[in-house]
């Protein structure tokens, strides 16, 4: 794609990125085959070689962002598959972000849009604050119905209410974890931010089969969100502040006792962790601590693919439909290790139609997008159930809460996380909604 950037714009290096980008692009088009919003809208602007274009215009004329480039840019799952795709290397990724991030500075949102993204910024990275957001949201459940009815976020406080648990887990035990025999090394689990409240059965499965492979499992304090969350709605400045948190946090927790890796097990996280390096490569103070951290980042799935977890203990003989997190197929390339690791753990794994496509998650989109999420969401459940498993596994919170969310429909199979499984299959409790 040709640009018209002045050597003005270009000693910029956000525009200097994205004009690298852009220069990639051929209009080829390929992308637009694997876009949910294309495939769901037909609209070319929502899909990534449309929004290139509309990116591309407000950039190169240094104009302020206008309700139609928020449109479309707001639409954007960033779900990522349009790289796997990319016959050019489009990195798509950087593009979207800066215009987010374009858009949060130049362009004054709807007073009641602009209340929710701040709430949603201010509670979900927070867990103490998240927490209590929940239990609230099961008091104010009962006027859920009249809520729904109020003008332009009538349908996001209806999709609030339906992704919110009805109850809250209990806590498992705290880390450290310590194995069996001898350490083979140390590795820290991240404990993340809305994971930890929703499912803490998730690290706690993960600590269980790490300290079975043989590792000294320990949190480090001061950890937090990884800043994807506030990343995605723009606001870029907390998201370095939130990367800059726990780069010292694991920096000091090397410093203790050397670390193999820091595990993370919501690829999301995954995702956003291991380009710390990219989003702190402008600060000095932190540019080689980050490029550190980020390659010590490994999802479980990495460490337990090359880990000895000996023979299962339990023989379920499950059927399972394996999700694939756009996070984990698009961003961190990871493809087989969790259906490898199921399979050796005695399921019988199979993928379901569409697999490449979002499943409406993305962060807060569900939240912010419902219309569309929702329609993602029956689209890739129907693909789920039509492999008929008793169970549906994938490495990804966003996605277990998505895909767990029925709206009044009926019951379908439970939506674990892919660890959970594993851990029952080698000795663990059974995952909610499975018997023991």
């Amino acid at each position: 794609m040709q640009t018209n950037f002045t050597l003005a714009q270009l000693a910029d290096p956000k525009i200097a990125e994205a004009e690298s980008v852009l220069r990639k692009c051929v209009h080829c088009g390929f992308c637009t085959a694997t876009c949910p919003t294309f495939v769901l809208l037909g609209d070319e602007l929502d899909s990534p070689r449309g929004r290139i274009y509309l990116i591309k215009d407000m950039l190169e004329n240094d104009r302020p962002a206008t309700a139609e480039v928020a449109l479309h840019v707001d639409r954007c799952l960033s779900c990522l598959s349009c790289m796997t795709t990319c016959p050019s290397g489009v990195d798509y990724r950087r593009l979207v972000d800066t215009a987010r991030a374009h858009i949060e500075e130049t362009w004054t949102r709807p007073p009641l849009d602009r209340l929710l993204r701040a709430v949603l910024a201010a509670l979900v990275p927070h867990p103490a604050r998240f927490r209590v957001a929940l239990t609230l949201a099961g008091l104010g459940r009962p006027f859920a119905p009249l809520l729904a009815r109020l003008p332009a976020v009538g349908p996001r406080m209806a999709a609030l209410f339906d992704l919110a648990p009805r109850r809250l887990p209990r806590r498992p035990a705290a880390l450290p974890v310590a194995p069996a025999a001898a350490p083979r090394g140390r590795v820290a689990l991240m404990a993340g931010c809305a994971q930890s409240v929703l499912a803490p059965s998730i690290n706690a499965a993960a600590a269980r089969l790490l300290a079975r492979a043989g590792y000294a499992v320990v949190a480090a304090p001061g950890e937090g969100c990884c800043g994807s969350l506030v990343l995605h709605l723009g606001r870029e400045a907390d998201a370095k502040a939130a990367a800059r948190a726990n780069v010292d946090a694991w920096t000091a927790e090397i410093a203790r006792g050397g670390l193999e890796a820091i595990v993370i097990t919501a690829s999301g996280c995954g995702a956003t962790v291991k380009d710390y390096a990219h989003l702190l490569a402008d600060d000095p103070a932190y540019a080689a601590k980050a490029a550190r951290v980020a390659a010590l980042a490994k999802d479980v799935s990495e460490v337990l693919a090359t880990a000895e977890l000996g023979a299962p203990t339990r023989e379920t003989g499950l059927v399972v439909a394996y999700h694939a997190a756009c996070s984990m197929q698009h961003a961190l390339k990871l493809k087989t290790q969790p259906k490898a690791l199921l399979a050796a753990a005695g399921f019988t794994v199979r993928e379901p139609a569409e697999s490449h496509l979002c499943c409406g998650s993305a962060g807060t989109y569900n939240i912010l997008q419902p219309e569309i999420a929702g329609r993602l969401r029956a689209r890739k459940r129907e693909n789920l159930e039509r492999t008929a498993p008793a169970v549906v596994a994938t490495g990804n919170i966003g996605c277990i809460t998505q895909l767990s969310s029925r709206a009044g429909e009926a019951a379908g199979p439970p939506v674990v996380h892919t660890v959970e499984l594993l851990d029952w299959a080698y000795g663990g409790p059974a995952p909610a909604g499975l018997a023991g």
